[in-house]
């Protein structure tokens, strides 16, 4: 498959996401429009966010980061997060187990 084959879909207000399921993790591509926020939620899900472009306001657990190109958060299974777009960013962000609600 090739990235630019699959469709992308706003999946929350500002996130527009392109997405690949294997059978045991979930691998997004996201291109966040500024301002764009994602409110405080947690999930069984690990994950691995990785900021390819821009820079992302972060908070894990309470504590607050900004990130930025090249970064990258580990966010254990069932931790509240939650995000701030403070620039137009691209980011990547790895599941496990599937995250079936994107399918």
């Amino acid at each position: 498959m090739n990235l630019s084959e699959i469709p992308s879909k706003e999946m929350m207000p500002g996130y527009h996401g392109k997405m690949v399921h294997a059978n045991t993790m979930s691998w997004a591509f996201w291109d966040v429009e500024i301002g764009a926020q994602v409110p405080e939620h947690q999930h069984i899900h690990e994950q691995i966010m990785h900021v390819v472009e821009g820079t992302f306001e972060f908070t894990l657990d309470g504590n607050t980061k900004t990130y930025k190109a090249g970064d990258v958060v580990i966010i254990p299974s069932n931790v509240p997060h939650s995000g701030k777009a403070i620039t137009t960013c691209k980011l990547m962000d790895v599941f496990s187990p599937v995250r079936e609600e994107y399918k």
